[in-house]
């Protein structure tokens, strides 16, 4: 007597369809080619296991990953600049540099140009977040508030040093570069309205000498500051002469008497 259970024959391995009898030789295995082929490529090509937590955590690693190479990419476009100039930050040194093949620069930056581009604004984002962290402002002293901002012209520590060191290197990049000039060169001048609107708050109090420019003495500020940075980067000034040198000019637009004589801060 049957055992109740009706005997079924082969089935695909893929999809399931029954196998038609095979004559002689090997059993078949698959219903059709495609099947086949399918078979092929999941050999080559087994599915990656879903780690704990489901495709939203590994949609958020997947993305984590992606950001940590772009930074690490970014950061190396600034060691080249700091060290060796931006002329010689080629996809090649940046993609040795930062630990990844020249591809995966390519698939994260489509060009050179998009590359220096974004690693340009990623240095003023970082700057900016960091300078915040060090810039108190005090409504009641606007003559110190000013001193911080222009220390962040001044290479007073590696950081800033390093900063210094990249701006530099867009900028004799930008004298021979008219797509990096647009971006290095804004039309506005975000520094200067800075300080200008200082100086402005300042004198509207009274505080300033009378008769002040605040317009033409915020661009005269920040330049001497620039400049002095550089020359102290390249060992022309010490960074207590070049300090000193900014103490003194706000001194004669300041009515009240320098808080520190020597100029440090």
């Amino acid at each position: 007597m049957g055992s109740g259970r009706a005997e079924t024959g082969p089935s695909c391995r893929v999809c399931g369809a029954a196998l038609a009898p095979s004559g002689r030789g090997r059993p078949a295995v698959y219903c059709s080619r495609s099947c086949q082929a399918r078979a092929y490529r999941r050999r080559r090509h087994p599915p990656v296991p879903t780690p704990a937590g489901g495709p939203e955590r590994t949609a958020a690693a997947a993305g984590g990953a992606a950001a940590d190479k772009r930074r690490r990419i970014i950061e190396a476009v600034w060691w080249i600049a700091a060290e060796h100039g931006l002329h010689a930050a080629s996809m090649r040194e940046v993609a040795a540099r930062a630990g990844v093949s020249v591809r995966a620069v390519q698939y994260h930056f489509a060009d050179k140009h998009r590359l220096l581009v974004d690693a340009l604004r990623r240095l003023h984002e970082e700057n900016e977040r960091i300078a915040r962290t060090r810039i108190r402002f005090d409504p009641a002293d606007p003559r110190g508030l000013l001193r911080s901002v222009l220390d962040e012209f001044l290479p007073l520590d590696a950081q800033r040093a390093a900063a210094l060191r990249v701006f530099a290197a867009y900028y004799a990049r930008s004298l021979t570069d008219p797509a990096l000039a647009r971006v290095f060169l804004p039309g506005d001048h975000p520094l200067e309205e800075l300080v200008a609107g200082i100086l402005t708050t300042a004198r509207d109090a009274g505080r300033t000498a009378p008769g002040l420019d605040v317009r033409l003495e915020a661009d005269l500020l920040v330049a001497a500051a620039v400049g002095l940075g550089g020359d102290v980067l390249h060992g022309q000034r010490t960074l207590a002469q070049a300090r000193r040198a900014l103490e003194y000019r706000l001194g004669t637009l300041f009515a009240d008497r320098p808080e520190h004589a020597d100029g440090r801060g």
